[in-house]
């Protein structure tokens, strides 16, 4: 077995673990980062999700590394593709024209640019990372976590010790390893109070659905039409009865339906037929590349298949056995691979016999198969934290009357994204809530009982119900740009985390780190957070409050 020592273990290479990597190293501790996969990035690369962001990201409203990120996936295209002059010039470049986000890109080049960005602290000696690594075993002594064991796909394992570990995992994996107090699934009315909670018991087993992303563009008169997936028929004929439309269908459903997504067309544009920008598209929606902004031989569209169409709630990932997880994995493939093969072979389309000329893109996501290297996952095991947010912290139906969004003395970031819950495996449809820009307190970032674990992905104190807002892409790195400075801040100060919040002192110089070093912003300005972030926002129309620009943090 290899052994390694490091101030700082992070397991997981999301965008949190990679955060955390880059603030504990700026701050000159070493760290060693763990990924499953053999790409960084979580749900913007090895996932396959265009960043889901809020109005003002353009702005000051995230810190100096998130932008940086943005900026630098932008420079990648100005670098190394050929793009139209007028996309080269534009300083806002937005390579998919995707509608999710004003930086829809693929996946590639987010792992090219987060490689980038460790680069120098990797050859620095600060930052070691590890690939194809799952935990599979912690070592605990009393309150303390003192090692993890990561095996790699050859079967080799490594234990690594550390004085801090970070659980920046898709599932919250080390939660469950080590033995921390955690939550999954939905948490009972009755318990939190939360508008949108179900009353009476807690069920572990209702969990947000999981997806299988796919990256597709569309060459008109060939056939690209993949075999028939084993599943097919069974997906073909399915319909859960808390849903309002079919997995395999895109007829229009009951405009009761909160959700504006669920009535928009398919719209697959012909290739080189001018890319006509339809807004109301599932085609643009989570398009990461766009023709019209390319020359030759990169001028087609490619999109992300990732519609709530091939939302898989049929069964958990988390508190099942390892055999129903894994068919619940499996199950998200069929149900991803029946829906392109209905869109190729039964959609309406042109010909009225579907689009055959819908070509999987393997060279996009880094597969064989052109499936994303991992699932979509919505929800994880959650830390029961010093402070758990509620919906009545966030919520704007659950503040009405209290001018905005509950303040958190103990801010480590901000975040700001409607409360958005996918139908779930406990049978519930679609809960959509207004929400407020929020904090993220320091309180939900730290376990009631582990002294030296700390999470930086969706393992935080939210509950299943403000889990819907915290689980966004700049979200995310801003918890672990927080625990990252937070791990290397107790460490040069011989401090336990939990301490630097019970003293405000201490609080304070922690938080005027984050300020000063990482120009990370602790509150939205008054007209921002108590600015509804109502279902229209979906649509990404990004206009600032007035005065918002003047604004400072």
């Amino acid at each position: 077995m290899n052994e390694l020592h490091t101030d700082i273990a992070i397991i997981g290479g999301g965008l949190g673990g990679v955060a955390a990597a880059l603030a504990a190293a700026r701050l000159g501790r070493t760290v060693v980062l763990t990924e499953e996969t053999d790409w960084l990035g979580g749900q913007l690369t090895s996932q396959g999700v265009p960043p889901d962001e809020h109005a003002w990201i353009e702005g000051p409203w995230s810190s100096r590394s998130y932008r940086a990120l943005r900026e630098g996936i932008r420079e990648y295209y100005r670098r190394h593709y050929p793009l139209v002059p007028s996309a080269y010039a534009d300083p806002l470049l937005n390579p998919g024209r995707g509608l999710v986000s004003r930086l829809c890109s693929e996946p590639p080049v987010a792992v090219a640019v987060l490689d980038a960005m460790l680069a120098p602290h990797i050859a620095a000696g600060l930052v070691k990372v590890l690939y194809r690594q799952t935990p599979v075993a912690a070592e605990v002594a009393g309150d303390r976590v003192t090692a993890v064991t990561v095996r790699s796909s050859t079967g080799a394992d490594t234990t690594i010790s550390a004085a801090y570990v970070v659980d920046a995992t898709e599932l919250g994996d080390l939660l469950e390893l080590a033995g921390v107090e955690h939550v999954i699934g939905a948490e009972s009315q009755d318990d939190t109070g939360e508008p949108h909670a179900l009353p009476g018991p807690p069920n572990p087993l209702d969990q947000q659905a999981i997806t299988w992303c796919f990256a597709v563009e569309n060459r008109p008169g060939e056939d690209h039409t993949i075999e028939k997936p084993e599943q097919y028929e069974y997906w073909r004929n399915y319909h859960a009865d808390f849903v309002a439309f079919p997995p395999l269908g895109l007829a229009d459903v009951d405009p009761a339906v909160p959700d504006v997504l669920r009535t928009w067309p398919l719209f697959v544009p012909d290739h080189g037929s001018g890319h006509d920008d339809a807004s109301s598209s599932r085609w643009n929606f989570r398009r990461i590349r766009s023709g019209v902004l390319l020359d030759r031989p990169l001028n087609t569209d490619v999109t992300i298949v990732n519609w709530s169409l091939n939302d898989y709630y049929d069964a958990p990932l988390l508190g099942v056995s390892d055999e129903v997880r894994q068919q619940a994995l499996e199950g998200s493939r069929e149900l991803s691979l029946s829906l392109l093969y209905w869109l190729q072979t039964e959609a309406p389309g042109p010909s009225g016999t579907g689009y055959p000329g819908l070509r999987l893109c393997p060279e996009v996501m880094g597969t064989e198969d052109g499936l994303a290297k991992y699932v979509y996952v919505r929800e994880s095991r959650r830390i029961r934290a010093e402070f758990t947010v509620l919906e009545q912290h966030v919520g704007v139906e659950a503040r009405a009357g209290l001018n905005g969004p509950a303040q958190f003395a103990d801010t480590v970031g901000i975040g700001a994204y409607r409360i958005d819950l996918h139908p779930s495996t406990g049978g519930r449809t679609y809960v959509d809530i207004d929400s407020h820009p929020f904090q993220i307190p320091l309180g939900a970032l730290l376990p009631q009982r582990v002294d030296n674990l700390l999470p930086a992905n969706k393992n935080i104190g939210t509950t299943h119900i403000t889990n819907g807002c915290y689980r966004l892409h700049p979200v995310e790195w801003a918890i672990g740009e927080a625990i990252g400075a937070l791990a290397a801040f107790c460490l040069d100060g011989g401090h336990l985390a939990r301490a630097v919040r019970a003293d405000p002192r201490l609080l304070a110089d922690y938080q005027r780190l984050l300020s000063d070093a990482f120009d990370v912003p602790l509150a939205w300005p008054e007209p921002v957070r108590r600015r509804p972030l109502a279902l229209a926002d979906e649509t990404r129309e990004y206009a600032e409050p007035a005065g918002a620009s003047s604004l400072t943090k």
